[in-house]
């Protein structure tokens, strides 16, 4: 383990334990406990707050996972997430990982103002809300909230509980296809909503992807959000030249 005196001139000192730590933490396997700041603060003869900040740092940028009452492990392998239309199913198995889903609530609400300009009703019209653990290998990588008008999708949230993949209900019960999309990007904290079912700790840095989908006519279907964590999931996007 290195020592105060390892580090560059002029670097943060809590940035040359991060540098040791990541060639630590690359001898271990994915899972793997880490020590606890106090032992690695007396191994690497440094204070716990300069390890606390290297730790932090490791576990925003995914490469270290905490886990409330339990300690501080060697991330899994993130998953390659390409932003394009296509199922939450569809994009585990591309992947590489069996995809799986959790109903954690279904509800009819009336729709508030930017609800309804989002899936084209009125003020106060009945949708669905439907929101949903995603795993991956049994993994939890997100919660997704979708909000559906209740009128044209009479009696989903009885089909999704049962079918699971709401893309597939959609085609063989309402003969909708999602033909076009709209994403946007987001950072932001986990709250106790989204900590509890993905097993991290509120507050812990969350990618949020929301989505307005629409069918091949152009009328808005669903409006969504998707809460990833950010330990689990790397966004990719393919760019191409407006140029021809």
């Amino acid at each position: 383990m290195p020592t105060d005196s390892d580090h560059v001139v002029g670097e943060p000192k809590y940035y040359a334990v991060k540098r040791h730590l990541l060639d630590f933490i690359g001898s271990l396997e994915p899972g793997a406990p880490v020590p606890t700041e106090r032992e690695l603060a007396t191994h690497m003869d440094t204070s716990r707050t300069t390890v606390r900040q290297a730790l932090g740092e490791l576990v925003v940028e995914g490469r270290l996972v905490r886990r409330q009452g339990s300690g501080t492990y060697v991330a899994e392998p993130k998953i390659t997430w390409p932003l394009y239309l296509a199922s939450f199913t569809e994009q585990v198995q591309a992947s590489g990982f069996k995809a799986s889903s959790q109903v954690l609530g279904t509800q009819r609400i009336p729709a508030g103002a930017e609800l309804a300009q989002r899936l084209g009703v009125a003020q106060r019209a009945p949708v669905y809300r439907l929101e949903r653990l995603r795993l991956a290998d049994a993994w939890p990588i997100a919660v997704e909230t979708s909000w559906l008008p209740a009128d044209r999708f009479s009696g989903l949230t009885r089909l999704i509980r049962a079918h699971g993949s709401l893309h597939s209900v959609l085609a063989e019960h309402y003969d909708t296809l999602l033909h076009t999309g709209e994403e946007t990007i987001e950072t932001a904290p986990a709250t106790p909503r989204e900590a509890g079912p993905l097993g991290v700790d509120v507050g812990t840095p969350m990618l949020i992807v929301s989505r307005q989908n629409f069918d091949t006519d152009g009328a808005p279907v669903e409006f969504g959000r998707t809460w990833f964590r950010s330990d689990r999931v790397t966004l990719v996007t393919h760019l191409a030249s407006r140029q021809r």
